[in-house]
């Protein structure tokens, strides 16, 4: 027995307008959801844009890496944006999928994360590195053995230039988590010089002279003041520790106080007369051993 089938044209066409009428019906519902969620997500990328540029602002005061400022600016408006466009999928009544794209990108996020973890790594620590006031381009700063000047630092290292003109590359991790020292924070620092004198010496007289040669190339502000004291006797000399107060902005101007301090110590140590020793060794090669060494020469001569 054959079945008999018929295409009827007229219902399939108006199964299409009944579809159409119902898509047509929730969009006329659904109409000012989707206004307002437009209009908020618009709202988001002028809302971003202006944040944009008044984070803008505030990195070029504090002197931030040009690399820095911008990946910066453009990871908030990334946020803002991405935070408005899941509010407009709520207003639209988009839950699922609002779900589907969060689990989505935390799954992405993660494989991403494990994937560039040492990249990630630097790169937070550009970023925090390019709000620490601790440290700015133009700084010395001694770290990891290296000691310099900052030149550049972006998302990856800081680049320090040494005073022998080579440039060293430092990955942000390794300033975040290792201790640094930074001269230029501060402007004045403490020099330390030691020195001895001999034996023979009026070590009151010493203390006097050292300190007045000392205060005369620098001056001490406020609290400050320079500090004299022994610390042993040692195998040709007594020996002594000045302290001073001095201005510093780099290792160089610690390297010259200490010069200038040399000089005019031993200016007037020479005016006084004072002793600075200098080890002495003698050399004992044994009378017996000598003498046969001598006896030997001799008789290879003859």
């Amino acid at each position: 027995m054959e079945k008999n089938s018929t295409f009827n044209f007229s219902e399939a066409i108006g199964g299409i307008y009944d579809k159409l009428a119902d898509w047509l019906d929730a969009l006329i519902l659904n109409l000012p959801n989707f206004i307002l969620a437009v209009l908020v997500f618009i709202v988001f990328i002028v809302f971003a844009k202006y944040v944009g540029k008044i984070l803008t602002r505030i990195l070029l005061k504090r002197n931030i890496q040009h690399s820095v400022r911008d990946i910066t600016v453009r990871i908030l408006k990334l946020v803002i944006i991405s935070f408005g466009f899941f509010i407009a999928l709520g207003l639209l009544n988009l839950d699922k999928l609002l779900t589907s794209i969060l689990a989505g990108a935390g799954v992405v996020g993660l494989a991403i994360g494990l994937a560039l973890q040492g990249t990630l790594s630097n790169t937070v620590s550009g970023v925090i590195l390019s709000f620490l006031p601790e440290i700015q381009i133009g700084d010395w700063v001694e770290t990891n053995g290296f000691a310099g000047e900052v030149r550049e630092v972006n998302l990856r290292n800081i680049v320090i230039i040494q005073s022998d003109n080579n440039h060293v590359v430092i990955p942000n991790t390794k300033i975040v988590e290792d201790a640094f020292k930074n001269f230029s924070r501060t402007k004045r620092s403490r020099v330390m010089l030691a020195c001895g004198v001999g034996y023979e010496s009026d070590l009151e007289k010493v203390e006097e002279i050292t300190i007045n040669a000392i205060s005369a190339i620098f001056k001490q502000i406020g609290e400050e003041q320079i500090e004299f004291a022994y610390e042993e006797f040692g195998d040709s000399s007594i020996n002594y520790v000045v302290r001073f107060w001095t201005d510093v902005n780099r290792q160089k101007d610690i390297l010259f106080a200490k010069h200038k301090a040399i000089l005019a110590i031993k200016k007037a140590y020479n005016e006084e007369d004072i002793n600075i020793p200098f080890p002495i060794r003698t050399l004992d090669f044994g009378k017996n051993k000598f003498r046969s060494e001598t006896i030997q020469i001799h008789q290879k001569e003859q």
